[in-house]
């Protein structure tokens, strides 16, 4: 039988372990309310298997050299990657979140397939393929921590939407002018297309996490942000070198917590 719920996608996507598993999918797949099912880790097939830790990017000045680019396409299809398993993960474990939501998520599992087929695209015309390069698998890492916070699905929206792709708002932005400079103008275009998209993704984020509460508060996302997302994570992982405050503002974030990300600064570090 045809694979047609996203029920069967999400598994494909989890429990296969090549591209093809990963890249699997269709925006009009039906849904069905399930019992829950927790993957420990998305499988992974030879080179696309994931380490522990990362070598730093190359500097941004450096972007005239394809192995740089290289180097820079292959974390940002793997992060595309990553976000693809976190959001088939997030649908399985929880089938019984509002229809409504199911429904962005999954959207947003689609887009990021696009995006990693665009990156993808980019490697291939720099002679590359993902994997080339060590693939760091730290995304999932953060995943037991939402495993366990009091209301997971809300700390998986403050990890995934409002931390992750909150932080990719100012990162897109960095690399799309970096790659500009550096005379790639089609990875630039990748760059700014993955940035519009995210900003809806970060607004659905939003949107779910604050859902039921008291519209009229200026702070209402700072407050449930602050409660639910799981350590490690923070505002101060929600942001880039170049901070993008229109992006927010579009994404529906407060004013409030578009400071609060500003001016965050990491665990431990004093004043």
């Amino acid at each position: 039988m045809a694979t047609t719920t996203i029920q069967q996608f999400c598994r494909r996507i989890l429990e296969g372990g090549t591209l093809a598993d990963k890249q699997c999918g269709d925006a009009g797949a039906a849904d069905e309310v399930a019992g829950v099912i927790d993957v420990a880790v998305a499988a992974r097939t030879g080179v696309l298997q994931m380490i522990d830790g990362a070598e730093r990017l190359p500097a941004l000045c450096e972007l005239h050299r394809d192995d740089a680019r290289v180097a820079c396409l292959s974390r940002f299809a793997h992060h595309e990657m990553m976000a693809i398993e976190l959001f088939a993960w997030a649908l399985l474990r929880f089938p019984t979140a509002p229809p409504a939501l199911r429904r962005g998520l999954w959207a947003a599992l689609v887009e990021e397939q696009t995006h990693l087929g665009l990156y993808l695209e980019r490697l291939a015309a720099h002679g590359a393929a993902l994997g080339d390069v060590p693939l760091s698998g730290y995304f999932w890492k953060l995943v037991p921590a939402i495993r366990s916070a009091a209301e997971p699905l809300k700390a998986f929206l403050c990890a995934q939407g409002l931390t992750l792709e909150q932080a990719n708002l100012d990162f897109t932005m960095l690399f799309r002018d970096a790659f500009a400079l550096g005379g790639d103008a089609e990875s630039a275009a990748v760059m700014q297309r993955v940035h519009d998209d995210e900003i809806g993704h970060v607004r659905l984020a939003r949107t779910w996490l604050c859902k039921g509460l008291d519209p009229s508060s200026d702070d209402v996302d700072v407050d449930a942000y602050q409660r639910h997302v799981p350590f490690p994570l923070s505002a101060a992982r929600a942001k880039g070198r170049r901070f993008e405050a229109g992006a927010r503002r579009r994404a529906g974030l407060s004013e409030s917590f578009i400071a609060l990300v500003r001016d965050a600064r990491p665990y431990g570090q004093r004043l």
